[in-house]
């Protein structure tokens, strides 16, 4: 092999899940076809969730702004504006973080963990054999010819345009484009701030200032026909786009850049066959709602990195691979529901009046309906049903709030979130005990038979112990737990409680079988 895994595409997913792997102790080969990076920024930040991955892995202060980015407690669902921070930790998520920026902190951190990451390297074929043969060999085209690959596996995050999901015949199912909108980085117009949008009889527009002179600007028009996402878009379209729903002349400006994007809604079938795998928009596509498709991609990458790794290691136990489809295949279905959704309350033009009232009048009035929807746009509602074998035999087990079926403690499927601890070390917290990219097993109650158990596991999960400290905002679950057990992706696995304290199989289940002493 020439090496463990292949990762097409060096976007945000692309490059999470070289630097996931690479924790795990798996070699990867990044393939990028460009042979630098664009400068341009589709996305402008990131939800709480993806914010809390990063953070996960030490990575917040690489931004630039200390461990603390400029967060927004105000956001929307479809327009309608509320307080996220009716939910607890909630946010709308980070602001004014330029993706370009984003993939910049990820190739710099997947790097210097050892990531082989090549530009100027397209994938042009995927070899027969790689839906149950014991490899997958590809073809990649460079600057000096066409070279040949071979890893264990494959993963294409190479975008809504995927090539590897072309190659590699994954159903892609869904709703095709019904309309075209614009979006740019305009020089010298001298625009008014539009944050969340302004909807106008004939369409609706964005803008945010980026930097002095600079302002970003999405464009959507009542009426304008799906096109092909190959057609090149000129800013004088963009510019006849924008006065015809605002009235506003902006044909004197110029742009660093301008692109199109479109409705379009698809899911593939599976997010696996056989030794390919697919991660971010390379598996579902959607309406750009809220900063969703990055933060979305970047979790699956946290999911799928410490399983592959772990298959890779021979660590792994049974179906914990097919665990990542059977987790996140559900979590990218809610990701098109919510974004169908908003896009038909605040594009839907004068047709979709009456739902925008409706959603006004249900958020302005109900903090359960606040609390559901900030769940859903910032991933913190996001709950695994870990109570039954679901990896194992390829059933979905992922989704909202009450997903879980009789779960044996609020936490279990469910993220730790940050959460105060202090220890024979001094003080900490959950998210920092996740830097390393392993599991981890907190020891509440000081419980030596626990520690005990887990020691064949040594390995693979750190033994902490620790007592909870109270958090600020009263959430105190993790006080009625005497032990529990951490994912590497920060996703609760086991709780202990008087009824189940021995952790070993939960242990066995997630992290294969422990090594004798």
């Amino acid at each position: 092999m020439d090496t463990d895994v292949i990762v097409v595409g060096a976007g945000p997913t692309g490059l999470m899940l070289a630097g996931e792997l690479r924790l795990g102790g798996a070699r990867v080969v990044v393939l990028e076809r460009l042979a630098r990076p664009t400068g341009q920024s589709r996305g402008l930040g990131f939800t709480a969730r993806a914010m809390e991955t990063f953070d996960q892995r030490g990575l917040l202060p690489r931004f630039g702004q200390g461990e603390t980015l400029e967060i927004s407690p105000m956001g929307h669902f479809g327009g309608v504006q509320f307080d996220y921070t009716v939910l607890a930790d909630g946010h709308f998520g980070a602001r004014g973080i330029p993706q370009n920026q984003t993939e910049a902190v990820l190739e710099e951190w997947a790097a210097e963990l050892g990531a082989d990451i090549r530009r100027g390297a397209e994938l042009v074929e995927i070899a027969d054999g790689f839906l149950d043969g014991d490899h997958v060999e590809v073809a990649v085209a460079t600057a000096g010819g066409v070279e040949r690959l071979r890893a264990a596996y494959l993963v294409g995050c190479d975008g809504g345009q995927s090539r590897t999901r072309k190659l590699a015949g994954f159903d892609f199912p869904g709703l095709p484009a019904t309309r075209t909108m614009f979006l740019a980085d305009v020089l010298g117009c001298n625009l008014k701030p539009r944050f969340l949008g302004e909807r106008l009889p004939n369409g609706m527009v964005m803008a945010a200032p980026l930097r002095e002179g600079v302002d970003r600007i999405i464009v959507c028009p009542h009426g304008a026909p799906a096109r092909d996402r190959d057609d090149d878009v000129t800013f004088a379209e963009v510019a006849r786009a924008w006065q015809h729903i605002t009235g506003e002349d902006i044909s004197g400006g110029s742009a660093d850049w301008v692109s199109s994007f479109s409705d379009a809604t698809r899911q593939v079938r599976e997010y696996r066959r056989g030794r390919v795998l697919l991660a971010g928009d390379a598996a579902h596509i959607h309406l750009p709602a809220g900063g969703q498709g990055l933060s979305t991609g970047v979790q699956d990458a946290a999911n799928l990195g410490w399983k592959l790794a772990a298959e890779i290691r021979g660590t792994a136990p049974a179906g914990l691979l097919d665990s990542y489809h059977a987790e996140r295949h559900a979590v990218g279905r809610r990701l098109l529901m919510n974004t169908r959704a908003q896009g038909i309350v605040f594009l839907g033009g004068e047709q979709s009046d009456p739902l925008r009232e409706l959603f006004a009048e249900l958020i302005g009035g109900y903090d359960d309906v606040k609390r559901h929807l900030a769940g859903i746009v910032s991933h913190l509602d996001i709950r695994y049903d870990l109570t039954a074998a679901d990896g194992a035999d390829g059933t979905e087990g992922a989704g909202g709030p009450d997903s879980a079926a009789a779960p044996v403690h609020p936490l279990l499927g469910r993220r730790i979130g940050k959460r105060p601890l202090t220890g024979a070390g001094g003080d900490t917290d959950t998210v920092r005990l996740l830097r390393a990219g392993r599991g981890v097993l907190l020891d509440l109650a000081d419980d030596a038979a626990l520690r005990t158990a887990a020691a064949p596991w040594a390995d693979r999960v750190d033994v902490v112990t620790a007592v909870a400290k109270p958090p600020e905002d009263g959430d105190d679950l993790l006080a009625g737990a005497g032990a529990v057990l951490v994912r590497p992706d920060g996703y609760v696995a086991w709780v202990g409680a008087d009824t189940e304290k021995d952790p070993a199989a939960a242990l066995g289940r997630w992290f294969g079988a422990g090594r004798s002493a």
